[in-house]
């Protein structure tokens, strides 16, 4: 999710400077702290390897993760962004054998024999393209043939230097990550949607679907998640904007985020979720898990597709009604897509307030339309009417994101869901994007307040939560 909300190159690599330098951001709309509150996840103790650390602090997978990041950075230190496959293969072995001989790991034997296969495997599943995950730079990687690859770097695609010696080297990679993941993909199931171990998004299609051979598509997602100041600071949202929507989540207000194919609605939805209290229980549920949550109690569910004799599988709305069972504070649909709509309003009409979830949308009443017809498609024969009270009854706030073409994420508009006027559901603006111009390949604007006061501002302020009627005054 950090490979959305882009800037410029040089805006970005100083923003991740200055995250690096800080262990955590304070947070844009304060509350009152409980003292038994565990500490930020920013705070916590995170083991550095290098100077050993006990045995009790540390488990298998916490050192696995560190030195994966090590590796990578590892590789790109030493200029083999762009190298092939046997120079990026003789230096993850290098790696592994450094770290395994020098340094004093908690780690018996098994686990050592097991961190050597795991360490090389994942890094080198991926072939050619290891040095294009190994680039923190890199959002999108595409490969359309053995030498059409081409990745998204800061909102733009450009060719690589990349090549895959024919069709079959790309299959064999192909099948090879199928492997990795417990997954199948061959001439009777010649598509892969999966989730890679570092949390990275991938699709593979072989013919004969796709016509001109085999295809992958990586979508990476950061190991530390964009805070709402960092998307202020990128110029992706307002602060006015981000301490209202903060405010919305601590009053319980039931939020859907729209927009389209990366547009950057999850990173935005993890942006939002922070203003949830570090006590509460959150669910959440997506087809591939891309969210990045810092509470401490979080339980993530994930989709499963069926296994190889088609049984098993798992659907949204599967886990969405088994999730009603799992005590939830808070529930978070990464993105409704389908029957589970039915599901989602029903929980969120009948106690479960404070939900949130990410749709495809061209704009914000096309995300109501799609709403209403995904609650169709859960089979159950509701009268149109119905529907549309229960989607008036159940979302606040709908908040639309899009890519301009300068490749920046924006949020486009906010607005409140207020009811119905006969068939027709009532939006009102509360923040819009105005766009006044370019400047070179940017596009130049400002976000501004529509001067509407959302009806529910007078419920926030009687639970406790202060929110200024300044930010709501519109400026001429």
């Amino acid at each position: 999710m950090s490979s959305d909300f882009k800037n410029s190159e040089d805006e970005l690599h100083d923003t991740r400077a200055r995250i690096r330098k800080s262990s955590h951001t304070r947070p844009l709309l304060r509350r009152a702290s409980t003292s038994g509150d565990p500490a930020p996840a920013a705070n916590r103790y995170t083991p550095n390897l290098r100077s050993g650390v006990p045995t009790s602090a540390v488990d298998y997978q916490t050192i696995k993760a560190e030195l994966q990041e090590r590796l990578l950075k590892d590789i790109g230190d030493k200029s083999l962004l762009g190298a092939d496959e046997a120079q990026v293969s003789a230096a993850v072995e290098q790696f592994v054998e450094d770290v395994l001989s020098r340094e004093d790991l908690p780690l018996n034997t098994a686990e050592r024999n097991r961190l050597r296969s795991e360490l090389t495997e994942e890094t080198l599943g991926l072939g050619p393209l290891a040095p294009l995950m190994a680039d923190p730079a890199v959002s999108d990687i595409l490969v359309n043939g053995p030498e059409k690859i081409y990745v998204e770097r800061f909102g733009r695609l450009e060719a690589t230097n990349v090549r895959f010696r024919d069709d079959d080297h790309i299959q064999r990679v192909v099948e090879r990550i199928a492997r990795w993941i417990g997954r199948r993909i061959d001439l009777a199931s010649p598509m892969l949607d999966a989730r890679l171990p570092d949390g990275s998004r991938v699709n593979a299609t072989l013919p004969p679907i796709s016509i001109d051979g085999p295809t992958i598509s990586i979508r990476r997602f950061g190991t530390r998640r964009l805070h709402a100041q960092d998307l202020e600071r990128l110029g992706s949202a307002s602060m006015e904007i981000m301490n209202l929507l903060a405010a919305c989540v601590l009053g319980r207000r039931n939020i859907l985020v729209s927009g389209g194919t990366g547009a950057g609605k999850s990173t935005l939805l993890g942006a939002i979720a922070e203003a949830i209290p570090n006590e509460q229980r959150i669910i959440t549920i997506e087809d591939i898990a891309e969210l990045i949550l810092d509470q401490e109690h979080v339980v993530r569910l994930e989709t499963r597709p069926p296994n190889n004799e088609g049984m098993g599988r798992v659907t949204a709305r599967d886990l969405l009604i088994n999730s009603l069972r799992m005590r939830p504070d808070r529930i978070i649909v990464g993105e409704v897509r389908g029957g589970e709509a039915l599901d989602m309003l029903q929980a969120l009409n009948t106690g479960h307030d404070g939900g949130m979830s990410t749709i495809h949308a061209n704009s914000p009443r096309d995300a109501l339309s799609r709403l209403e017809t995904m609650v169709l498609m859960a089979g159950v024969e509701l009268p149109s009417q119905a529907i549309r009270e229960q989607i008036v009854s159940a979302l606040d706030i709908i908040v639309h994101v899009r890519r301009f073409e300068d490749g920046v994420r924006r949020i486009e508009s906010v607005s409140e869901l207020v009811g119905l006027e006969g068939r027709t559901p009532l939006l009102q603006e509360i923040f819009t994007f105005k766009r006044v111009g370019k400047k070179g390949r940017s596009v130049v604007g400002t976000f501004e307040a529509t001067g509407i006061v959302p009806r529910f501002h007078q419920e926030l302020i009687a639970r406790g939560i202060d929110i200024p009627m300044d930010i709501f005054r519109k400026h001429n």
